[in-house]
Formats: structure tokens, sequence, C-alpha cells
């Protein structure tokens, strides 16, 4: 068996990545736009598309580089440190990993485009509080040779400012994907407010139109598309939350070294070294279990569920153990918003409900193993 560690290309681009992120966007830069407004750095974005990120799954003999899912979750672990905004999640990674379920050329030109940072997507599946696909009321009726569209969705992340939108909606006999324009007639977007200050929307569908043009893969089929971008996307979200747990952890390290109390710094003092270190190891086999998904993925997607809900589970425990540390070793400036480490708590929040909380993923991991 291979040792859950990183080959020496997937350290190379972590560093490649690392070096780039540290100039192009510090956390000093997510503050800027915070305080601007601004939930989308479109020239970013342009970077990375230019890096080939855009495309890191997109096919080749469609312009992109496919470095495959491992690699992607090493881009997203470094882009979670630094708190980077981008659509690489919505678009990079699942709207890219559901057009590679569809075999033609209208799903060819749209991974080409995403590829060229030319599109991005949103993924509109959430109704209710939590994350649940199987229980979608959002209805598409058949009408003529199309569909209507109409319901609401909502917590769609970068949703108020995407080119296209994923839409899972029900057809007459199961669920169906829709890959249409955001501003077509009878969409309206709603920016929601979200405490990490990232791009997110409610919207409503009312008699949107739909032609079997739209839909991606085949009616009532969706998760044939869907649950490999799903996974795609839970894989790489426990690798961002990763990053920031890392992030976070180093921030909070380096307080200890500086912050004195009685002329000495508070990391000598032995019951901090000891939640650090606890911390330390939480992230150590957090990191293994966000690699193997990876692996999984690239090498047996059709049994890698597992993998990921233990990654997505692991992510979002030990992200919250992370944030929670930093601001109590911090003191009390830890809780100011003077200081980044909230930025890393309020990112950390969203991120565990985002495609399936703790307990989804936990009672999944139970299930696979029999509980």
């Amino acid at each position: 068996m291979k040792k859950l560690v990183m080959t020496e290309e997937e350290k190379m681009l972590a560093d490649m990545a690392r070096g780039f992120l540290d100039g192009a966007a510090p956390v000093s830069r997510f503050r800027e736009m915070r305080d601007a407004g601004h939930t989308y750095d479109k020239a970013l974005w342009q970077e990375m598309a230019d890096m080939g990120w855009a495309g890191v799954l997109v096919p080749e003999d469609a312009g992109g580089s496919d470095m495959g899912f491992a690699a992607t979750n090493i881009i997203a672990r470094e882009l979670g440190k630094t708190l980077a905004v981008s659509p690489f999640l919505s678009t990079a990674v699942i709207a890219a990993t559901a057009l590679r379920q569809v075999s033609d050329k209208r799903a060819k030109d749209a991974l080409s485009r995403i590829a060229l940072g030319q599109v991005t997507y949103a993924l509109a599946v959430d109704e209710g509080v939590k994350f649940d696909p199987d229980a979608t009321a959002m209805e598409a009726r058949a009408d003529g040779n199309g569909f209507r569209l109409n319901g609401k969705k909502q917590f769609v992340v970068d949703g108020a400012l995407a080119d296209r939108l994923l839409v899972l909606a029900r057809t007459e006999n199961g669920l169906t994907v829709f890959d249409i324009p955001a501003e077509r007639a009878g969409i309206e977007r709603v920016a929601s407010n979200m405490i990490d200050a990232r791009d997110a929307a409610r919207i409503t569908f009312q008699n949107v139109e739909a032609t079997g043009e739209d839909v991606l893969g085949a009616v009532d089929h969706a998760m044939k598309v869907l649950k490999p971008a799903l996974q795609a996307g839970q894989a790489a979200l426990a690798a961002e939350m990763a990053g920031l747990t890392s992030g976070a952890f180093g921030m909070t390290v380096d307080y200890l070294k500086e912050r004195k109390q009685f002329g000495v710094e508070i990391g000598r003092f032995q019951a901090l070294q000891h939640r650090a270190a606890h911390l330390w190891c939480e992230i150590e086999v957090t990191a293994s279990a966000i690699l193997n998904a990876g692996r999984m993925l690239d090498h047996d997607p059709e049994n890698a569920e597992l993998a990921v809900s233990l990654a997505k589970a692991r992510a979002t425990d030990t992200a919250k153990l992370a944030v929670m540390e930093g601001v109590q070793m911090h003191g009390g400036i830890g809780m100011t918003d003077a200081y980044d480490m909230g930025f890393y708590m309020k990112r950390a929040r969203v991120g565990a409900e985002w495609l399936g909380d703790y307990s989804y993923h936990a009672e999944k991991v139970a299930a696979a193993r029999g509980f």
C-alpha cells in the first residue's frame, strides 16, 4: 500500500500555487475586497485560467490541463490558506466534472470556455436548511418539446455573479440537471449576505423555459451527471477547508511565539503546547484523508464515496477545532475584526454547511461501513 504522502510533482504544484497566491491573493487582499463590498475578483480568476487552474479537470482535447482530482485538491488547499476568492470550486471543479460526464459537442465547447476563463458556473441544488438533493421539490414540467422550471433555490454559492447555472429539478420520473444561462427570462437572483463575505444567491425560477438542449445528460437521470460532480466538489471543498485550517494554525503558532506573559512567550506554556500538538496531529490525519479522496476519484471513482465523505467530515471537524483554538489562544484580539482569525472562522462555518455538513457525511461513512 502506498503511503498517503504527496509525490514530488504534487509538492512542486503546491509550492508553485503557494508562491502565486501569497503575492496575488493574500488575506489582506480578501480584507480589501470585503471592505469594498466585492465578492469576485475577475482579474485573479483570469490569471488562474492563464495558469491552467480553470481547466484543471478539463480534458486536453478541450483545451484544459487535465491534472486530475488529487492535483485539484492541492490547488484548493492552497486557495484556502489565504481565503482566496474565486469560482474555482463551482466552475473548475463541480461544473467541469458534470460536463465531463456528457460526451457531446455542447459539453466540450462549455469545457473549453471554462478552461479559458470565459464562463463561470454555479450549482443550484439546495432548497431547504440542509443539503439534500434527493428531496428536491423544484418542478421541471414538460411543456411541448421542452420544460418549464418553477421553484426556488438557496445557498447557491457563486450564484449572484455566475454566467450559467446547473439546476437540479424534479421531472416526471426522477431528477434532471439543466445547464442554463443565469440571465434567462424568469430567473430572479438575490445576492445573499453570507458571513464569510463571498458570492452566494437565492434564486427564484418562474416559468423558466428550458429546451431539450438545456438538459445535461439524460432526463430523469440526474445523478449520473451530478454524483461525480458533487463528490469532486466535496473533496475539493474539504481540501480548501484543510487549507484554511493550516492558515489559522500557522497564524496561531506565530502568535504563541510572539505574545509574552510574565516576560515569557506563551508558546512555552506546556498546556498551550499540548493543545497545539493535538491540533497538528488532527491536521495531519485530515490531510491524509483528503489526499486519499483525490486519489480514489482519480483511480477508482465508482468506489470513492466513503473516501470523499470521510475527507469532508474530517475537514469540517478539524477546521472547527482550528478556528476555535485560534480564537482562544489569541485571547480577546482573536474576536476583533481588526485581526484575520475571524475571517478563517467565518469561512470554516460556511464550508461546514456547503455540500453536506458533518452529520450528512458521517452518516455516509457509517452506512458504507455497515452501521
